[in-house]
């Protein structure tokens, strides 16, 4: 009743890989980057009629349609809601997370929009594998950590405090000694912000615990480049 049958048909037909090789080789990722649309379109009541084409375009071989939906699935959560997400999106998600870096940055660029968007239990579950973005397939790629520390910064409203100590404090150190300016400058604010949420949560000891870290770590670095930073987060 929304839209024409016929139509829907000829939009989920664009996976066929037989429309690839004789209409056009492009017609996959098109099919991708229209899905939200699509989605929207039909409503989430509909979702069953494009879930398997969502799940082919997922696998598809070639990078260039993963990574358009990399880049969309935060859109296509808020469009499903949290449970449909959780069921059908959360898996292909979490395939993202173990892709080349040209699909895992459509990823990272949106990940607190799809993190606030998961149960709390569900949301936990992805802290073991935050730490996993400072890895990338090409360690040049300085932008992608980059991403990282800014994500961080919003992410950490997600989670508590302690969980903050545990997990995300280890990931600001390794960027704050990062090989890259720009890196280690996006990382300070970052450190910055764990001590604000430390502190705006009474949690007096992690922060000074964390502050004592900083102090062995940077203050007393045998390099300059650590004792400045240490001077850079203090200011």
């Amino acid at each position: 009743d929304i839209i024409p049958q016929p139509l829907l048909d000829q939009y989920l037909s664009m996976t066929d890989p037989a429309r690839a090789q004789t209409v056009d080789t492009e017609i996959a990722k098109h099919c991708a980057y229209s899905l939200p649309g699509v989605a929207l379109t039909l409503g989430r009541q509909n979702w069953h009629c494009l879930k398997d084409t969502y799940e082919t375009l997922a696998s598809d071989v070639q990078w260039k349609v993963r990574r358009t939906l990399a880049f969309s699935i935060h859109e296509l959560a808020v469009i499903l809601g949290d449970q449909l997400t959780a069921a059908d999106l959360v898996p292909i998600f979490n395939g993202f997370l173990k892709d080349l870096d040209e699909v895992r940055i459509g990823v990272l660029k949106h990940l607190y929009d799809f993190l606030k968007l998961l149960h709390v239990d569900k949301r936990r579950e992805y802290l073991y594998q935050l730490q996993e973005f400072v890895v990338t397939d090409n360690s040049r790629n300085w932008r992608f950590r980059y991403e990282l520390a800014e994500q961080l910064i919003l992410i950490l409203e997600l989670y508590n405090p302690n969980d903050v100590y545990d997990y995300l404090k280890h990931i600001a150190l390794t960027l704050c000694s990062d090989k890259v300016s720009e890196v280690r400058w996006i990382s300070f604010k970052l450190v910055v912000a764990i001590l604000q949420k430390f502190y705006a949560n009474n949690a007096n000891a992690l922060g000074l615990n964390f502050i004592n870290e900083l102090v062995v770590r940077f203050r007393h670095c045998s390099k300059w480049v650590g004792r400045q930073a240490f001077a850079f987060i203090c200011q």
